[in-house]
């Protein structure tokens, strides 16, 4: 644990990170995270996370974020692949220009397909090394890079998943759990929603609802950052000794990959 005000207690939540509690005070209910992403702030202003309450430093130098403790509960797969809701807002998110400069002045990483690929292969596990298929895909998505200048690159979420879309019970959306907030091309965050929840063939009706000009070029950026969030994913999962999940990303990755 770490050193907090004894009069709280804390109660730690599921997740990939340990970093995560429900904090309890008498009446007072919040969600407390530590060592969260300093881009919190900003992004409780713009209302896509829930209201940030306060920020304190422990003792031992943790640093603990507070946000406001909302009933609700995560979107469901079907929800994630035909809200409108959920188009839009990552669509406000990608053309944010404040986001966008403030995730630079916090030194956010910008990040490019070769930075992907590198943060794959680094102290991938000997099982993943000599998994055939996996080696393919990763060696097929190194031969063939989409082009996307990094001038264009946006505030991305880095995790889209559906367990980080909340569905608030005064019904308001909210993104959660931005620990991999990055700039890069918003094909990134496309690519994570479209590659594991909606039909290849309905892709191009999701990018109408986000609000976009359907291209080849905009296919293929999006199909590959599919191809490399769900490698992503199979590490992570592999790492939790998360097997079956890790099992349901590779099926995903054989419908979008045949090599």
């Amino acid at each position: 644990m770490f050193n907090f005000d004894k009069n709280w207690n804390l109660q730690p939540i599921k997740g990939d990170t340990g970093k995560a509690y429900k904090g309890m005070k008498e009446n007072e209910r919040v969600f407390i995270k530590r060592n969260s992403t300093p881009f919190l702030a900003a992004l409780s202003r713009e209302g896509l996370t829930p209201k940030l309450l306060w920020t304190k430093r422990t003792s031992n130098g943790d640093i603990l974020t507070a946000q406001e403790w909302l009933e609700g509960r995560q979107l469901e797969i079907e929800e994630l692949s035909k809200s409108e809701d959920v188009a839009h807002m990552l669509r406000y998110l990608h053309q944010s220009e404040s986001l966008k400069s403030m995730l630079k002045r916090m030194d956010g990483a910008e990040k490019s397909v070769f930075d992907f690929l590198k943060d794959y292969i680094t102290d991938l596990p000997k099982e993943l090394k000599n998994d055939d298929y996996l080696m393919r895909v990763f060696r097929y998505l190194e031969n063939h890079l989409p082009s996307y200048a990094s001038v264009g690159f946006v505030a991305c979420h880095g995790d889209a998943i559906h367990n980080n879309w909340m569905l608030a019970s005064n019904g308001e959306l909210y993104l959660v759990d931005w620990d991999y907030s990055v700039l890069s091309d918003p094909a990134y965050d496309l690519g994570t929603i479209l590659g594991q929840y909606v039909s290849r063939e309905d892709w191009p009706n999701w990018l109408e609802m986000y609000g976009i000009q359907v291209d080849d070029e905009l296919l293929e950026r999006i199909n590959w950052y599919a191809g490399m969030n769900l490698l992503q994913q199979i590490k992570r999962s592999y790492y939790r000794e998360e097997y079956k999940q890790m099992s349901n990303y590779v099926s995903l990755l054989k419908k979008l990959y045949d090599v």
